[in-house]
This record gives structure tokens, C-alpha cells and sequence, in this order.
């Protein structure tokens, strides 16, 4: 997903370290709480984006580049001379309780992790019974590419070499169940980077790959119990990061910019 320019003229909130949050992030996770807090269900018409802007008091130009981004991950839809919507959750039964998350609500993130934890670990022990040699190709085809987007500090391919690198170990565990929760929670973690922390974790990115890599070679030597024991490593260290980052940004004491 391709976010705003960050570096055109917008409104930008201190995270009390000498660090700013764009705008646009700080209004699309405003907009997703309005959403909670009127009740409004999957299909149910938001107000406009002037009206949104008001709401939530930022410029209609910010509220623009949000509406932007949770439409692109799939919270609204928007349908051109008709309006702002509430997006309709796909046919995966998990969409509909997902479709009332906040990504940058601390509690709601440490329940995600905790999810996730159970739902990685357990499939990662079953594709290190079950991996075909081609799902174990693309696993460590992931794995590689995750480390070489490490090594340039390029976020954006690593985010797209971990989405493979999980979902590959999700089909690996030859489940359908697993391999359509783990998408979905993809999806989850996709709105925490993009709304809650955008541009975070850039500095553990070489750790995380080094995981992959060993989480990778626990499944293609069939060692459940390594596999199990790496990804539930890889899992906490994850959680610790986005726990630590949301709660400094709590912890500023600044107001976002109208």
C-alpha cells in the first residue's frame, strides 16, 4: 500500500522524543474510533469528509489522505458521488469482530498479539510436519528476501517479504483454517503499521529477518519443536515493540494539530 507523501505540508503531532506523527495517521485512527463509538455496522454511511473533519477537528485535507488509507485497508469504501461506507466484511468469518478493531488501542493490540502467538506458533509446528518441498521454498525465498530488505532498511519490502514469509507458513500448515485466519490477521497487522505506527521498526528489522531465517530452517528440517519455540520468540519480541512504541506515543502529552 502506497502511503501519503509524507513529505508534503501535513499536520503532524509531537510523540514527546523529538519524533512526529503524520496527520493523516492521527485522523484515520480518530476515524476508526468514531466508527466504534456510534455503533456504526459494516454498510452504514459515514458523514462527508468536511463533516468527518469537523468530528474530529483536522483539516478536510487530512481527513482525505485517511479516508484514503483505510480504504485501501479495506475499513471503508468509498463510492464516488455517493459516499463514505462502513466496508462490508469479505466472506471469512473472521472479518465482522475484526471489523471493530483500533490498531493504535493498547489493549486491543496486546489481545491481538496474544492471538497471534497461539494461531503462528500452532502453525508453524504443523508445517514443520506437513511443508511440501515447494511450500518450504517459498518459505525461505521469504525469509532471504525479508533479510536483503533488512540489510537496505527498506521497510516497505520488508513489510511485503513478512506477509509472505507468515502466509507461506500458514498454506505450509495445510489447514484451511489456519491459512485463512493467518491472512486475516496479516490484514490486522497491516492497519497497526499503517495507522498506530507508521514507519516503526525499522531498527529491528535485522533481527527479525535473522528469525525468519531460523524459523525457516526449523520447518525445512521438520524440527516441530524448534519451529514452535522460534516463532513464539519472534511473536514476543514483536509484541514488546509495538507495546513499547504505542505507549510512548501515549505518553506524549501533545494534541494533534487542527
Amino acid at each position: 500500500m502506497a502511503l501519503p507523501d509524507q513529505s508534503s505540508p501535513v499536520p503532524q503531532q509531537s510523540t514527546g522524543d523529538g519524533g512526529y506523527r503524520p496527520g493523516y495517521e492521527i485522523a484515520a485512527e480518530l476515524i476508526l474510533e468514531y466508527i466504534v463509538r456510534e455503533q456504526l455496522p459494516p454498510g452504514a454511511r459515514l458523514p462527508t469528509e468536511k463533516e468527518l473533519a469537523d468530528e474530529i477537528r483536522m483539516s478536510k485535507t487530512v481527513v482525505r489522505e485517511a479516508v484514503k488509507i483505510l480504504s485501501a485497508l479495506g475499513r471503508l469504501s468509498v463510492h464516488k458521488g455517493r459516499g463514505i461506507y462502513v466496508a462490508e466484511p469479505d466472506a471469512s468469518p473472521w472479518r465482522e469482530p475484526f471489523s471493530q478493531f483500533l490498531p493504535a488501542d493498547v489493549r486491543q493490540v496486546e489481545e491481538f498479539f496474544e492471538f497471534r502467538l497461539h494461531v503462528e506458533t500452532i502453525a508453524a509446528q504443523l508445517a514443520a510436519q506437513r511443508a511440501a518441498p515447494a511450500q518450504v521454498k517459498v518459505i525461505r525465498e521469504a525469509a532471504q528476501q525479508s533479510a536483503e530488505a533488512a540489510e537496505r532498511s527498506d521497510l516497505e519490502a520488508f513489510t511485503r517479504a513478512d506477509e509472505d514469509f507468515h502466509g507461506g507458513i500458514g498454506a505450509a500448515a495445510s489447514n484451511m483454517f489456519f491459512a485463512s485466519t493467518i491472512n486475516s490477521v496479516r490484514r490486522l497487522q497491516r492497519q497497526v503499521g499503517a495507522i498506530g505506527l507508521a514507519g516503526v521498526a525499522g531498527g529491528s528489522l535485522a533481527v527479525a529477518a535473522d528469525q525468519h531465517e531460523a524459523i525457516a530452517e526449523a520447518i525445512a528440517s521438520g524440527d516441530e519443536a524448534l519451529a514452535t519455540r522460534l516463532m513464539a520468540e519472534h511473536i514476543d519480541m514483536t509484541t514488546h515493540q509495538f507495546q513499547q512504541e504505542i505507549r510512548r506515543r501515549l505518553l506524549s502529552n501533545d494534541t494533534p494539530s487542527a
